[in-house]
């Protein structure tokens, strides 16, 4: 997924030219505020084997999967990755 400027600015709260800013110091080894939470993905893919998983559904049901999971920030993977965690820590 590509963001544009606006984008940024309207779900991030920062701007072309702070960005500019951070870079143009980071560059200098100088990195602003604290570090912020860690951000769960795909598994690694090293020090242990993957399987694939995965399941045909319909249409609407796909879209729907895809809507909830760009509007938490999440592939739709990452999305039914993090469902299927919960399931089973609650099971």
């Amino acid at each position: 997924m590509t963001m544009t400027a606006t984008d940024i600015k309207k779900k991030y709260g920062i701007s072309a030219q702070m960005l500019d800013e951070i870079d143009a110091r980071a560059a200098n080894g100088e990195l602003p505020g604290e570090p912020g939470p860690v951000s769960v993905g795909r598994p690694l893919k090293f020090g242990t084997s993957l399987k694939m998983v995965g399941y045909k559904e319909v249409p609407e049901t796909v879209e729907a999967i895809d809507r909830r999971a760009d509007s938490l920030g999440m592939t739709r993977s990452d999305y039914l990755r993090s469902l299927v965690r919960q399931d089973l820590a609650h099971a």
